[in-house]
């Protein structure tokens, strides 16, 4: 059973890293001047020696840079989560851009910019059952 116990350590321990890294990376934007970044998910590994930190940015068009910078200041940024968090061993850090804010908008413009899509997928659903034309009286 301590499968199940060391799941939920790791849970644990990677939504105090998100948090901590949240203030820490906050930080770091104002103090470097880097593109406005937060972090949105970090994912641990089992032995709690690597973490993914995923980041959303403000403008997606600097997303690449941000990254880039964060990289640069992961050893540290790995340094004050240490001091901010009691962890035997401060895992490595790596960081990741997450693009499914920017996903979720492209999709969100498509339905807003094309809302005849929508109508005509609602009418072919309506019409399967085969009684009237699926639409609206």
């Amino acid at each position: 059973m301590p499968s199940s116990k060391s799941f939920h350590r790791t849970d644990r321990v990677s939504a105090q890293l998100r948090r901590e890294l949240g203030k820490i990376v906050h930080e770091a934007v104002r103090e470097h001047g880097l593109p406005s970044v937060s972090v949105s998910d970090v994912e641990i590994s089992r032995d709690l020696a690597h973490a993914k930190v995923f980041v959303t940015a403000l403008q997606p068009e600097r997303s690449l840079e941000a990254v880039k910078d964060l990289k640069e200041l992961a050893p540290n940024l790995r340094y004050q989560l240490g001091k901010a968090m009691k962890l035997r061993h401060v895992p490595e850090l790596h960081f990741h851009y997450d693009d499914s804010v920017d996903r979720g908008e492209s999709i969100d413009n498509l339905l807003r910019d094309h809302p005849d899509l929508v109508d005509r997928e609602e009418g072919s659903e309506g019409s399967e059952g085969g009684e009237g034309s699926g639409k609206p009286e």
